[in-house]
């Protein structure tokens, strides 16, 4: 079995390499010791959110801190292009479930898209903290997964604006029911030369018209993932393992 993972700060591995020393704190040393019930001599993996983990054995444990001595370290490099999941802001966690199975299949980067026919609004102080539930599950599912990586939340994204995401070696995807090519036809083949590979998840209720003209307008591609329409916390995470598959990592 894989030993569990558990983070550290950015640049808390930068000096680590066999027979150093890392210590867990907080939350992370108490789901170390407490709820995992690791001590002494069992394997561990620590990595630092941003790329760096390390392979070790817990030397001491105590009920907020867990002290890792380091026996291997490696550098997990940025997938290129990123795999990037624009996801419509949905009810009952839907949105939530989505971006986290997203995380434990490879995403690297996840957008909030508060769309024009989406329920759920962000406004105020609720837009923090549904923004540090999305944080959080991230968090959680790129532990679960044992990612050297945890995906990057980045701004909310409103209506229309989404066209902005077309830039320069970006490839802009929205799965949509209308499409008439699939995610795997052949000039997707064309994509591994891209920087980001964004897919576009609407609303259960669907992209209006007018957003669905400026991402077009914007030269977006329409994609269908075959014959069945899939709920919004399933269209995304099922894109990301077919695209995996067709980038030839899986």
């Amino acid at each position: 079995m894989t030993a569990h993972l558990f983070y550290v700060a950015p640049g808390d591995l930068d000096d680590g390499r066999p027979g150093s020393s890392v210590t867990l704190t907080g939350a992370e040393a108490r789901h170390a010791a407490g709820a995992m019930r690791l001590g002494p001599g069992d394997p561990i993996l620590v990595a630092d959110t941003v790329g760096r983990r390390a392979h070790g054995t817990v030397a001491a444990a105590e009920k907020d801190s867990v002290t890792v001595t380091v026996d291997q370290v490696e550098d997990v490099p940025a997938q290129r292009p990123e795999l990037v999941l624009v996801q419509a802001l949905a009810k009952g966690d839907r949105d939530t479930l989505a971006v986290q199975t997203a995380t434990e299949l490879g995403v690297d980067a996840v957008v909030p898209w508060e769309s024009e026919r989406a329920i759920v609004r962000w406004r105020g102080p609720r837009e923090a903290k549904a923004r540090q539930k999305w944080a959080d599950a991230l968090h959680a599912a790129a532990k679960q997964a044992r990612r050297a990586r945890i995906p990057v939340l980045e701004p909310t994204v409103t209506g229309a604006s989404v066209r902005d995401l077309v830039t320069e070696g970006t490839v802009v995807v929205v799965l949509h029911e209308d499409a008439t090519q699939g995610l795997t036809a052949a000039d997707a083949a064309d994509w591994s030369e891209a920087e980001r590979i964004v897919l576009v998840v609407g609303p259960e209720g669907g992209i209006s018209a007018g957003e669905l003209d400026a991402l077009t307008d914007a030269g977006v591609q329409l994609r269908l993932l075959g014959t069945n329409v899939l709920r919004s916390s399933t269209a995304g995470p099922a894109a990301i393992a077919v695209l995996q598959h067709l980038l030839g990592r899986w």
